[in-house]
């Protein structure tokens, strides 16, 4: 299985509670600042993801979404935290 995030790069604060949990190390914080004028973070090795959710769980902002792939079949399912966040 192979994981896949996205995070909005706006609703983004910079807490780095994504980075600190991700047990991969595929998210670091970018050095620009987005509109509110604090430093996102964002996906910098995407290889290395496995789909665990986990930088999702951590996320104050719900701003991380995660699909987990099936590399057998071909199927690709949204993580669990990103279908509640989409839910409210």
């Amino acid at each position: 299985m192979k994981g896949k995030i996205a995070i909005n790069k706006e609703l983004c604060k910079g807490c780095k509670y994504c980075v600190t949990s991700c047990p991969k190390g595929v998210i670091a914080i970018e050095k620009q600042f987005n509109k509110m004028g604090y430093f996102p973070a964002a996906p910098q090795h995407m290889d290395k993801c496995t789909g665990c959710a986990f930088c999702a769980q951590m996320c104050p902002e719900l701003a991380i979404e995660v699909w987990i792939t099936d590399n057998n079949k071909n199927n690709t399912k949204k993580n669990r935290r990103s279908a509640e966040a989409e839910k409210t």
